[in-house]
């Protein structure tokens, strides 16, 4: 077939496809120490080899890859024949998926992004009506989030700033990844520094170390929890919101759903932001000219176009066997987009000028199609971040890297790429204000932060300060 199959882009309907079964082809791994570390050179080598769509195996299970922006386009767009949810794939009804495989876990967990099924979109709903109050200007409930992640990115600059007005600091693990968590603690109505320890073991979680299992147990408990709290006294929060809109929600149901606000909410925005600063103090002065001209969205959107947070959708499945690319895709197999590679697709990318300051919107990295991203959660998700990158330039006279920009560590995983560590050497603009013996310095009226001593008796607050006093 390597004649028909060709080196580039896919065929073109009515061109002979390669129908060999997914598990017969013998896919080469993915999730390789080259993927790690150069992502796009893999994604180019499965480019070369296969076409649009690449047979790939996912710590020892196949799927297939989409690497071609209008294949990514077709399956995104088209939910009756490439469905979520993992009722479709064929493999794992016939027991073919074993039980220990280590994505089982984040896929199992069934909830708005993951499901299927005719209870999509009275949920999708729900979800609308209740992230809207948190993003819609007029709403007093976005203008309060607004000012409560305002004073957490001033209250971590500050902490940070306990290192002296001057020095070295990881911005990712002491601002982008703690910031979009604390925001989404508010978001979740968590009384006090009661939620620390639940943001904890989310990074548990999405770090997949050796305690995440138990960590998602224990996490899952507690928003059942909170969710039980909020049936008994409704607030104005996501979760009072949401069983409003969807009042048959069960409380484990909740707890999915709230799971995967502080899931997408941290990794996500976390990985925006940190993005988003490595854009701008590695770009050309262009890129900081743009930023100073309050033109902040535009350079995110220039980061998530560049090196999008979440590179590989979760997975579709084809409802029938469908020509895909230079395959036949049989009925059941499961189908992961990569918004990464599809970026770089030719079709794509040579319509993309890199030196432009308006960045195109034609991205994958909120999706494409009724299942997109909801307009509520990306303009959140953006709000957030654009508040947390605004402060850090704000507070800063001077950001830069502490490591060359090719040097800087990544992680990567089957859902999303963002830095390990951010180190940068920092200036503050003026001298911190100064943390008094109980605490930080107090937040501004109606903000909701926790009291002093609480905060720094909380597990979070004792981790990023530990961080500050190793760093001395």
């Amino acid at each position: 077939m390597e004649s028909q199959l060709g080196g580039g882009g896919s065929a073109e309907l009515g061109d002979i496809r390669d129908d060999t079964p997914l598990e017969a082809l013998n896919p080469e791994p993915l999730l390789t120490r080259d993927y790690e570390t150069r992502p796009a050179l893999v994604y180019e080598r499965l480019r070369q080899r296969h076409g649009a769509v690449a047979p790939v195996d996912l710590l020892g299970t196949p799927a297939w890859l989409v690497l071609g922006y209008r294949e990514a386009l077709q399956v995104l767009q088209d939910d009756e024949g490439w469905p979520k949810g993992l009722e479709n794939w064929r493999a794992r009804s016939e027991g073919r998926v074993p039980a220990d495989w280590p994505l089982g876990p984040s896929l199992e967990v069934n909830h708005v992004l993951i499901q299927g099924g005719s209870g999509y979109g009275r949920l999708r709903a729900a979800w609308d009506v209740a992230l809207k109050p948190f993003q819609d200007p007029r709403h007093p409930q976005a203008k309060r989030l607004k000012t409560a992640v305002t004073a957490y990115a001033d209250e971590l600059i500050t902490l940070v700033g306990q290192g002296g007005g001057t020095g070295v600091a990881d911005l990712s693990a002491q601002f982008s990844r703690p910031l979009p968590l604390m925001a989404a603690s508010h978001l979740l109505g968590f009384p006090g520094s009661q939620g620390d320890d639940a943001l904890m073991d989310m990074w548990r979680v999405l770090d997949a170390g050796p305690d995440a299992e138990t960590a998602l147990e224990r996490l899952l408990a507690t928003l059942a929890e909170l969710g039980a709290a909020k049936q008994r006294k409704p607030g104005d929060d996501f979760p009072s919101y949401l069983l409003a809109a969807h009042p048959g929600l069960s409380l484990d149901e909740l707890a999915r759903e709230l799971f995967m606000l502080l899931g997408m909410t941290s990794d996500h925005v976390g990985i925006l932001i940190s993005n988003t600063v490595v854009e701008v103090i590695s770009g050309d002065g262009g890129v900081r000219a743009s930023l100073s001209a309050g033109m902040l969205r535009e350079t995110m959107n220039r980061a998530v176009m560049r090196k999008p947070p979440l590179v590989n959708f979760v997975p579709r499945f084809a409802a029938e066997d469908t020509p895909l690319g230079n395959y036949l895709i049989r009925a059941g197999d499961p189908v992961w987009v990569s918004s990464a590679a599809a970026h770089a697709d030719p079709l794509f990318a040579d319509h993309v000028a890199p030196s432009t300051t308006i960045s195109t919107r034609a991205h994958l990295s909120w999706g494409a199609g009724r299942r997109q991203c909801p307009a509520p959660a990306r303009e959140l998700a953006s709000t957030v971040a654009a508040v947390g990158v605004g402060r850090l330039f704000e507070r800063f006279s001077h950001l830069d890297l502490a490591l060359p920009v090719d040097q800087l560590p990544w992680r990567s995983s089957p859902f999303m790429r963002g830095l390990r560590s951010l180190p940068v050497r920092y200036e503050l603009a003026s001298t911190p204000a100064p943390l008094t013996a109980t605490g930080p310095r107090p937040a501004a009226p109606g903000t909701d932060l926790p009291d002093p001593v609480s905060r720094r008796r909380s597990s979070l607050w004792r981790y990023l300060t530990g961080l500050v006093r190793a760093g001395r």
